[in-house]
């Protein structure tokens, strides 16, 4: 009989799907410029969907670097007159007061950050943490799944456009490298994949097994 509660399938964590934009690679020295986090929740068959996706604008940190680049990459102006912006410390509170809600009511112990390239994001978000000195960190601080390698597996694909073309989601180079659109069509791809899986008969192998030997489950051996 398969547990159809979300603290109950990834070992009491709880996955919050994060992506972020920044004025460089180095998560030391460069801006972050956007954060969006959509909140998973599970529905009574034992499938993921997106529940909530915040996302914040963030002003620069005072010296931060700001790699041309990178801005002309991601199309964003971090000074433009209509651009509604917080500090990093109040997007950060904002987001954790919102996960650490989802973390009690759902009984799961710590938030893992889900991100396509997860080690980039990861990098980011920790590092605003320790600049901004936040002591109640409701992420695991290392561990993350990451949706590149996952979805390697699933679809054969790497890049986030040609993994959600493959798993039949649409998606729109033009609104990518938003922090928002990107962690919403990644939220789509982990869903995706861990639901397929659970299809499959994955999950419910390894709620169902845990008193069965390998004989049981693969066969004796000739």
């Amino acid at each position: 009989m398969s547990n159809h509660e979300i603290k109950d399938r990834f070992r009491g964590f709880l996955p919050i799907v994060i992506d972020v934009e920044t004025a460089g690679f180095n998560a030391k020295t460069d801006a972050l410029l956007e954060l969006a986090a959509s909140i998973l929740r599970m529905d009574e068959n034992g499938e993921l969907y997106i529940y909530e996706t915040m996302s914040f604008h963030i002003k620069p940190f005072e010296g931060a670097n700001l790699e041309k680049e990178a801005l002309e990459f991601t199309g964003i102006d971090p000074f433009a007159p209509d651009r509604d912006d917080l500090a990093e410390k109040e997007a950060l509170s904002q987001m954790f007061s919102n996960v650490r809600k989802e973390l009690k009511s759902t009984g799961c112990k710590r938030a893992i950050l889900v991100g396509h390239n997860s080690a980039f994001d990861h990098g980011f978000l920790n590092a605003a943490i320790d600049r901004n000195e936040i002591k109640r960190n409701p992420f695991h601080p290392f561990s993350s799944f990451d949706t590149a390698s996952l979805s390697g597996l699933a679809f054969g694909q790497t890049v986030l456009a040609k993994a959600c073309q493959v798993a039949g989601i649409e998606f729109s180079n033009s609104e990518a490298h938003s922090a928002a659109y990107d962690t919403e069509k990644t939220a789509e791809l982990f869903c995706e994949i861990v639901n397929r899986w659970k299809r499959l008969g994955g999950w419910s192998l390894v709620a169902d097994s845990e008193g069965d030997t390998m004989e049981s489950l693969f066969g004796a051996a000739n």
